[in-house]
């Protein structure tokens, strides 16, 4: 499957940015994607995290924003999600968040959505993977049906290690589905891993695991996510801003150019735009 992405590596947001509330009282997201613009960055993330709160009739004004200000938008959705839930309604809903984000984002003009998939509820890893894999090829077929092959549907790397989500299980998924591909928090892979993946030569293995699962296209449609992380056994706690955590910015920047990285990176640190901004300067050096 083929859609266009960004011909180079574009930083971004994590929903609207900051500084669009001090201009104006009730910014629109048409007002989000201009200041990302005015701030210089080249993508933003809609953050459907609590609910889809675009509507079809709206999506059409927001894609005709992107256009103009030339911005590459993805979405995280809801992060209800549990496609390992053991009641069916769950299921259901948890079908309806992924799909509907992906349709909408779509009809936004985006290029790619992504989603916490699931739990692993004391299951056995093997078996949650079959399972997560069967919903995944459902809701997929939905979004093409809907919308066409124009978008990419992205598991990612989780925080937590009861949480679905390893590099692993995001790269099989990416090779055995059409229209799947992954969306690597690096963040949360060192958390997931209590402090490891977090120097040059960790982060040029996971670059290169990438290419070895998806080939030249893995490394040049990537959907990025970073912060500042603080973490435990259990994985990631919460997320702070780069320079008051031990995240090794600095080096994945410095990864990113050698493996001539293509895509987004969408900064989830509390401080949104000034972190996105910090990798921007670090990675353009």
């Amino acid at each position: 499957m083929k859609i266009k992405g960004p011909e180079k590596l574009l930083f971004g947001t994590g929903g609207m940015p900051h500084s669009t509330h001090t201009s104006m009282k009730s910014p629109s997201t048409a007002d989000g994607i201009a200041q990302i613009r005015k701030l210089g960055l080249g993508a933003m993330e809609l953050e459907f995290v609590r609910q889809i709160y675009i509507k079809k009739e709206t999506a059409g004004k927001i894609a005709e924003a992107a256009k103009k200000h030339q911005v590459v938008l993805t979405c995280h959705s809801p992060y209800f999600i549990n496609l390992n839930a053991k009641e069916k309604p769950k299921i259901h809903a948890s079908h309806g968040y992924i799909a509907n984000s992906a349709i909408i984002t779509a009809l936004c003009g985006g290029w790619s959505t992504c989603f916490h998939a699931g739990y692993y509820m004391k299951d056995p890893p093997e078996s949650v993977y079959k399972i997560i894999k069967e919903n995944l090829k459902e809701i997929v077929k939905r979004v093409h049906g809907e919308v066409g092959k124009n978008i990419w549907v992205r598991p990612e790397v989780s925080g937590k290690v009861s949480q679905f989500g390893s590099l692993q299980e995001i790269l099989k998924l990416s090779q055995e589905i059409e229209g799947v591909m992954p969306c690597i928090d690096f963040s949360h892979l060192h958390a997931r891993t209590n402090g490891k993946f977090n120097t040059h030569a960790e982060f040029r293995s996971v670059l290169q695991e990438v290419e070895k699962s998806l080939g030249k296209e893995g490394l040049q449609n990537m959907h990025i996510h970073v912060s500042g992380i603080e973490y435990g056994e259990k994985g990631e706690k919460n997320h702070v801003n780069l320079r008051q955590s031990d995240m090794n910015y600095k080096d994945l920047c410095k990864a990113w150019r050698e493996f001539k990285v293509r895509g987004v990176v969408v900064s989830e640190s509390p401080d949104i735009e000034g972190d996105a901004l910090l990798m921007k300067k670090e990675f353009e050096k």
